[in-house]
């Protein structure tokens, strides 16, 4: 199978449709995949589910799908670094899901392993447990969550070879494997992609029967809240 595609918009080409529900990998503005989310803009598909960490910041990254109204619902876990988001949200504009981090985290776990629903003691007694399943095990409450099934997954990895194989860089590997797995259809921006053989087995953080397509490009490094110090003087 040919998994390597020229760009972003050939990549996501047949792929998308609206009101689809997609999983976005990343965490705040590290490991997110911009290319993708670019031609996602730029395809004018609308009402959208997407489910994610978090939805980027203000005109950059997930924020650029808010900014053109395509996103409907998010599936996410914090939300504090978007002032549109709050605004959508508080108007009504934009329904959220909220999760507990882990827990969003093992959604899109149990999806790509074929699990379609767990237990957790995380949230039981607050909101989060509102409308759930509850069960004791061992004389703890436990409350049933569902596993995420995405109709696309769209991750960005540091490293991959033709096959599709991924590596990822520090931070960037907590939401994008899950996120990767739980697709239908999964489709990969990457910073280099190496010669087959080349990636130690041992090191692979994703194996390539995940990934259906591969597009490497060149990424903006940003700092979600930049904090400095004045220069001290003698």
């Amino acid at each position: 199978m040919q998994k390597v595609y020229a760009n972003a918009d050939e990549a996501l080409d047949g792929l998308l449709k609206d009101g689809m529900l997609i999983a976005a990998g990343g965490f705040g503005l590290c490991g997110i995949p911009e290319l993708l989310i670019d031609a996602i803009v730029k395809s004018g598909v609308r009402n959208l589910t997407v489910a994610s960490n978090n939805c980027g910041v203000d005109g950059f990254g997930l924020g650029k799908l808010l900014d053109t109204k395509q996103i409907s619902k998010m599936m996410s876990s914090y939300v504090g670094e978007n002032t549109e988001f709050m605004r959508q949200y508080l108007s009504g504009e934009l329904e959220l899901e909220f999760n507990p981090q882990g827990t969003l985290a093992e959604r899109m776990r149990a999806g790509g392993a074929g699990i379609p629903g767990f237990y957790t003691k995380t949230g039981v007694g607050t909101q989060i447990a509102e409308g759930k399943e509850v069960k004791s095990f061992d004389g703890e409450d436990y409350i049933l969550e569902r596993g995420i099934f995405a109709d696309l997954s769209i991750v960005k990895a540091w490293k991959a070879d033709d096959t599709g194989n991924l590596v990822f860089r520090k931070t960037a590997r907590n939401f994008n494997p899950p996120a990767a797995m739980c697709g239908r259809v999964c489709v990969a921006e990457v910073e280099e992609i190496v010669p087959r053989g080349s990636l130690d087995p041992d090191l692979i953080h994703l194996p390539g029967i995940y990934v259906h397509r591969i597009v490497q490009g060149q990424h903006e490094k940003r700092i979600e809240q930049r904090t400095t110090r004045k220069k001290e003087t003698a």
